[in-house]
């Protein structure tokens, strides 16, 4: 009975692990794996993508045009 009991608690599965997506090819080939880092490092890219593009629209619309400067003298025509 001992040895079943071993065997009993060795089956526990670890549910701290985490979640792990493994993307398999047609020929049964691993292509790529996901892990949870990857995950919030892709959150917080797009977080951050989107601070900058509202940082940047707010600041092109409060900034004053840029006015061109018109040439001082005209340019030179070359005729053939």
């Amino acid at each position: 009975m001992s040895k079943f009991e071993s065997r009993q608690s060795q089956l526990k599965l670890d549910t701290d692990e985490g979640w792990v997506v493994q993307v398999y090819g047609s020929n049964r080939r691993l292509l790529c794996v996901l892990e949870p880092s990857h995950a919030w490092i892709f959150l917080i890219g797009c977080v951050v993508g989107l601070l900058l593009s509202v940082i940047w629209m707010n600041a092109a619309r409060y900034s004053p045009p840029l006015e061109p400067t018109p040439p001082t003298e005209l340019p030179i025509w070359q005729v053939d």
